[in-house]
């Protein structure tokens, strides 16, 4: 099928095309997302959130790009995004510490203990700034969708956090 015939299929919803790309893409999108280190997810859950926003956002392909290409774009963008809300999550130990012996049991527990530690520096944030921070660094919440919940400026949600990063960074630098 040529690439024009390919899209037009899939933008109009054909379960039989989008099964053909799966199974065509799979293999080639794991490769591309097993060059990234991940804290949280597998390339297969990259792979997978791919497939679901190509298909959810099919009306959006053009016709005259490449599919391969524009699926691609796809994957790396989704990939980048987590990278980018990954490096945000604040590191609450100022030594980085490799478990490498103990394995998960290790690993649970200490994430457990910066649970902890970050459930309890963020209670003695103030309210507001409590609850922006966790909207945007915890639940991955944009600037702009903060500002239209909570009816603030970006700037004034971009100090909050700016703010709720300094006093925990600083109650980690005196722990």
């Amino acid at each position: 099928m040529d690439n024009s015939k390919l899209i037009k299929s899939l933008k109009k919803g054909n379960q039989k095309t989008f099964k053909e790309v799966y199974f065509k893409h799979y293999d080639k999108l794991i490769q591309v997302a097993g060059r990234f280190e991940f804290k949280f997810l597998t390339p297969d859950d990259f792979v997978q959130e791919t497939f679901v926003q190509l298909y959810t956002k099919r009306e959006l392909l053009k016709e005259d790009v490449l599919f391969d290409k524009q699926l691609f774009v796809i994957c790396k963008n989704i990939i980048l995004n987590h990278l980018n809300r990954e490096n945000k999550v604040i590191p609450l130990d100022p030594v980085k510490l490799k478990m490498e012996a103990d394995g998960e049991d290790t690993d649970l527990i200490l994430m457990e203990e910066r649970k902890k530690q970050l459930q309890y520096l963020l209670e003695q944030l103030p309210e507001q700034q409590k609850k922006i921070f966790t909207l945007h660094k915890l639940d991955n919440y944009s600037y702009q969708e903060i500002a239209e919940m909570t009816k603030l400026s970006e700037k004034t949600i971009a100090n909050h956090i700016y703010l709720a990063n300094k006093f925990i960074q600083k109650k980690i630098a005196e722990a």
